[in-house]
């Protein structure tokens, strides 16, 4: 497994920004596994086992990508994974001085792990799932932004929520 990659977060929900880094970095490695982080500090809208869920749905059965969760230190995930590096998205000059502050503890936490950083597509670039969960909780219309299994899901979360911008 020394060309797969992990790429970590809370996906809560998984974006089409999220799928953009993950069709492109299939591209670059043989295999990308997705790692659903557990944060019980954090307050997520979706369950891991239904963030999971909807990954999966929106992957399909691409034998390139795999789907787990972890709750822990990302670098020890990785070494057991036998990953070659982490893989993160960048969007805004904000999400790179955050990023650049975890690879380089990643670093200092496990010297021989690397951080690949990808950018945005640029017409993903404002999309972000906080942005996608405030925007449906408000009745606002997410489609296009996320796969149709995650606008389901959030239709169920928030039954105000448009589904299209002429109306619900």
């Amino acid at each position: 497994m020394r060309n797969a990659v992990v790429y970590p977060g809370s996906f809560d929900p998984i974006t089409n920004g999220h799928v953009d880094i993950i069709n492109r970095g299939l591209t670059m490695f043989e295999k990308i596994i997705i790692l659903v982080g557990y944060n019980p500090n954090k307050k997520t809208l979706f369950s891991v086992e239904e963030r999971i869920a909807m990954i999966e749905e929106t992957v399909g059965d691409n034998p390139k990508v795999r789907v787990d969760s972890f709750s822990g230190l990302l670098v020890d995930y990785v070494k057991k994974s036998e990953a070659c590096c982490i893989l993160r998205g960048l969007r805004a000059m904000s999400d790179f001085e955050y990023e650049f502050q975890l690879a380089l503890i990643n670093r200092r936490l496990k010297r021989n792990i690397e951080t690949v950083f990808l950018m945005t597509g640029s017409k993903w670039f404002y999309c972000n799932s906080s942005i996608v969960k405030e925007a449906a909780g408000l009745g606002g219309s997410v489609k296009g932004l996320v796969p149709d299994v995650v606008l389901k899901r959030l239709k169920e979360k928030f039954p105000d929520m448009q589904i299209n911008n002429s109306g619900r």
